[in-house]
């Protein structure tokens, strides 16, 4: 699980890149401050809880813009089930 959480910021920096190009540096700073925010957590079940946050946040934001976030976020969702244990 030690990479997890690097895989699940490189997957939501790619969704941004979804994003219409106005909102993508906010979002992309966002999300970067949150990930540094949480580098050092140590425990799994905190870090799969920030997986799955990370997961739910991105498809609302996903949404919000009116793109299926069923199929952009998939690879996201791949990465926080199996490093989560969901």
């Amino acid at each position: 699980m030690a990479n997890a959480g690097l895989r699940a910021y490189r997957e939501v920096l790619r969704l941004v890149r979804r994003l219409p190009a106005d909102a993508r540096p906010y979002y992309a700073k966002y999300a970067r401050e949150n990930f540094v925010n949480y580098r050092d957590l140590s425990a799994d079940d905190d870090l799969a809880a920030l997986l799955r946050r990370a997961y739910a946040h991105s498809s609302w934001v996903l949404s919000k813009y009116s793109i299926d976030a069923d199929t952009a976020a998939g690879r996201l969702k791949e990465v926080c089930d199996a490093d989560s244990g969901v």
